[in-house]
């Protein structure tokens, strides 16, 4: 007796390429294994088809897809395992990183201006420490019109080392020579400083425009180190009585460098420093005690 041959598949919506294994079907069919009952992958196919709800070539309504990250179809991709577009751009996240930082070390060879800013280190040069700052920078010219005062305080000075700031400093009490009262007195502060991490300018700058905004008169100094100014006041508060501040600093390289001259005074009583008389004194010391850091 002859088997009749089979019917041919019924066409349905679904993408699959024939029939596959329905319930209660004997032979193997070629559709997915069926998934188990849980819920229905969207977008597998319609109603309709010989495989039934559990073939490829037709599912019905409570079909089920292939399984996460096996094809859809042939010839097409497979779908991404759960969680690898995150591993994905986690790679070229890395790799994205490794580039940046290869590219800016080829800058920092190539072009070092890039790296370069405001707060880089600059050369120290010749500039070196004393261990005492009061004889290096001796103030001889505000000393051809001042004795220093032999207290227990004056003079003073220190000098300190850091792998980042070596400083050093020299305080005097001052008084004027052939002066009978009170308000020929005056002090000194001298302080240098060698900035080994940071370039002291921008704060340098900021320092002279506070000055430059509290009132205080501001002259450039040219010709010592590549920046370097003189700082005045002679502030009369109230009545005759006056107080009486000069400043001279210097900034070369790394080094910052200044000398501060204090005094107060009552009009008529005392015969204190014109503005011109104390910033030659004060340029002339300060200028002798860059060269001799120099040394």
């Amino acid at each position: 007796m002859t088997t009749p041959p089979p019917p041919p598949p019924s066409p349905g919506p679904g993408p699959g390429p024939g029939p596959g294994p329905g319930p209660g079907s004997n032979g193997p069919g070629y559709g997915f294994p069926q998934q188990p009952a849980t819920a229905p992958v969207p977008g597998t196919g319609g109603p309709g088809g010989p495989g039934g709800s559990g073939g490829l070539g037709g599912p019905g309504a409570g079909s089920f897809g292939p399984p996460l990250g096996l094809p859809t179809a042939p010839g097409l991709p497979a779908a991404p395992p759960k969680g690898g577009g995150l591993r994905r751009n986690a790679v070229w996240a890395f790799v994205g990183a490794v580039l940046a930082s290869a590219g800016w070390a080829a800058a920092v060879v190539a072009v070092p201006d890039l790296v370069s800013n405001d707060s880089s280190p600059r050369s120290l040069g010749n500039y070196h420490l004393s261990d005492d700052f009061c004889a290096t920078a001796k103030p001889s010219r505000l000393l051809e019109t001042y004795t220093v005062t032999t207290d227990s305080s004056s003079p003073s000075h220190h000098t300190d080392r850091t792998a980042a700031l070596d400083s050093m400093n020299c305080s005097m009490s001052l008084k004027r020579t052939g002066g009978g009262t009170d308000s020929e007195y005056a002090s000194v502060y001298i302080r240098a400083d060698l900035h080994k991490a940071v370039n002291p300018a921008p704060e340098q700058t900021a320092g002279k425009e506070l000055y430059r905004a509290r009132g205080y008169q501001i002259t450039d100094i040219p010709g010592i180190g590549e920046d370097a100014f003189f700082i005045y006041k002679d502030d009369g508060g109230s009545g005759s009585y006056h107080s009486l501040f000069g400043e001279v600093q210097i900034r070369d390289g790394g080094m910052t460098y200044y000398i501060s001259y204090n005094a107060s005074y009552t009009q008529g009583k005392a015969n204190p420093p014109s503005m011109t008389e104390l910033r030659n004194d004060l340029q002339t010391d300060a200028d002798n005690a860059v060269r001799a850091m120099r040394k």
